[in-house]
């Protein structure tokens, strides 16, 4: 196992430096005077003040940077703050008493217009992305609600496809507070920071208004904050062994609280799935008397190609196959992601029950070409090429370590890992150890973020000591790895995959540019 410093350029640093002189101690000051907020926030802007990896400027992709206006900027880090203070998303009382109670008080904003509500492990965000994409484009106004964020707590709320602005996300908070602290007052503990924003979204949709809501459930399904909205459609991405201190121990336990979201005489839209975790879902919809659509059985992917910037699939639907939609992602997982995503918009227009025609195919492949999701297969560099994936589970590592073989058939890949404590980290190691030629080990700036010694220390037995380097801070990591793949010339089809956890990709992300 090695720790060595870094050459730039124009010669030797001293270890701990980077390429722009002075910008350890500069890094140090930043994180230091910012101590009494995000320190995320703190880690990162300095970061993007040092590396001499810039990316370039950032991408059109919807991730919004720190507002412009200092006023503005000031008043959005007092919100952030006062939610940090409540519980996190990890500390859970399974109960939806609280939200009901706000949702009660608020008038039952979640009521006022539909809803496609979406569960599962891995692939809920790509495939909420594509709904709301498809939806868009036959010109429904949509309200999107996602987590985790890659960059700004904005991100998670989403209209017409967009972050929603700062100032709005400001107002919506202010709003809802009265009412939050109402509920804070009357109940056992009160309100988490999830709780907090998943009123926050239902509110915004509401006052919009909206025509649908895309909603992502934060964790399970039966108890999840979001589980106050009655979607007609809900969506059961892949499950897999995640959460299951909280969730159960095999995909047909997690099965059974996800098939919690799984309303009366609603739509239920199936990915494929573990044979124990299928029967599960089967059974609640019959229990509920609820439609089913099955990947593999009434939708599905027919055929797909590896094309330049993504993939060009033929997606067999409920109404029909629509061929020749290109999708610019990466990976097979992310094309059965679109086949549910076109499955669940159809079974939103009632195509499969009331209508037998398929939905308009220029429309489709307009909506599907326009797709993006940050940090998943995200090319952010290029000379050496660095790609982000937020895989932070075995299952996800395996579809990102088979997706980045497809695609990129790199002659050397460099990986850049740090992850949550409270993961499966031997799992996620173990997938990714035959695509990495050597690992970076590191850790994000969150309290959650994993031990960078005990992650050594795993990653040493899972790679050998010779394939593995320690670098505690991320933007040395990124920098060491970036050395790594340039350093022999002969491996020019090097590249660099920064992995492990939303939160490592997230402020990956910043440090490269990109927000």
């Amino acid at each position: 196992m090695s720790e060595r410093p870094l050459n730039d350029e124009n010669g030797d640093l001293e270890p701990g430096e980077t390429g722009t002189s002075g910008a350890a101690d500069r890094f140090e000051e930043i994180v230091d005077a910012e101590t009494d907020r995000d320190p995320d926030l703190a880690v990162i802007e300095a970061g993007s003040r040092t590396l001499r990896t810039q990316g370039g400027p950032p991408q059109g992709d919807g991730v919004p940077a720190r507002p412009e206006d200092p006023e503005v900027d000031r008043a959005l880090r007092e919100v952030e703050a006062e939610l940090a203070g409540r519980w996190g998303e990890t500390k859970l009382d399974p109960s939806l008493v609280r939200m009901e109670a706000l949702m009660d008080i608020l008038g039952q904003p979640q009521r006022a217009y539909p809803a496609i509500h979406i569960t599962g492990t891995n692939g809920k965000t790509s495939t909420a992305r594509m709904i709301e994409a498809l939806l868009g484009a036959f010109d429904l106004r949509t309200g999107r609600y996602t987590s985790p964020h890659v960059q700004s707590v904005t991100e998670r709320i989403s209209l017409d496809g967009a972050p929603i602005p700062a100032e709005r996300f400001i107002e919506t908070y202010r709003d809802i507070k009265p009412y939050v602290e109402m509920v804070d007052e009357r109940e056992d503990f009160r309100m988490s920071f999830f709780e907090v924003i998943t009123g926050m979204a239902f509110a915004a949709f509401a006052d919009a208004p909206v025509d649908v809501a895309v909603v992502e459930v934060g964790m399970g399904g039966t108890w999840d904050a979001t589980n106050v909205v009655d979607g007609t459609v809900a969506v059961v991405t892949p499950i897999a062994l995640d959460h299951t201190d909280r969730l159960g121990s095999t995909p047909g336990d997690i099965a059974t609280e996800k098939a919690g979201i799984v309303k009366s005489g609603a739509t239920v839209v199936l990915s494929q799935q573990p044979v124990d975790a299928a029967q599960v879902l089967l059974k609640h919809a019959v229990e509920v008397d609820a439609t089913v659509a099955r990947e593999g059985m009434e939708f599905g992917v027919v055929g797909r190609e590896v094309a330049v910037g993504g993939q060009l699939l033929t997606l067999r639907g409920l109404g029909g196959e629509y061929e020749e939609v290109f999708l610019p992602l990466y990976g097979a997982h992310q094309a059965h992601n679109a086949a549910v995503a076109l499955a669940a918009v159809e079974a939103f227009f009632g195509i499969g029950s009331q209508h037998a025609r398929p939905l308009d195919i220029d429309v489709v492949r307009r909506a599907f070409a326009s797709v993006t999701s940050p940090g998943r297969l995200e090319v952010v560099r290029r000379s050496p090429t660095v790609v982000l994936d937020a895989a932070h589970n075995p299952a996800g590592a395996r579809v990102t370590a088979d997706g980045i073989t497809e695609a990129f058939g790199f002659s050397r890949l460099i990986g850049v890992v740090g992850t949550s404590a409270d993961k499966d980290v031997r799992g996620l190691l173990e997938a990714f150890e035959p695509i990495f030629a050597e690992i970076v080990v590191t850790r994000n700036s969150t309290p959650r973020a994993m031990d960078v010694d005990e992650l050594a220390g795993v990653a040493v037995e899972v790679f050998g000591a010779d394939r593995v380097q320690v670098e505690p801070r991320l933007d040395d990591a990124l920098e060491a790895a970036i050395t790594l793949a340039e350093e022999e010339s002969e491996y020019s089809g090097a590249g660099v995959l920064v992995t492990g956890s939303v939160i490592t990709v997230g402020e990956a992300r910043l440090l490269l540019g990109r927000g």
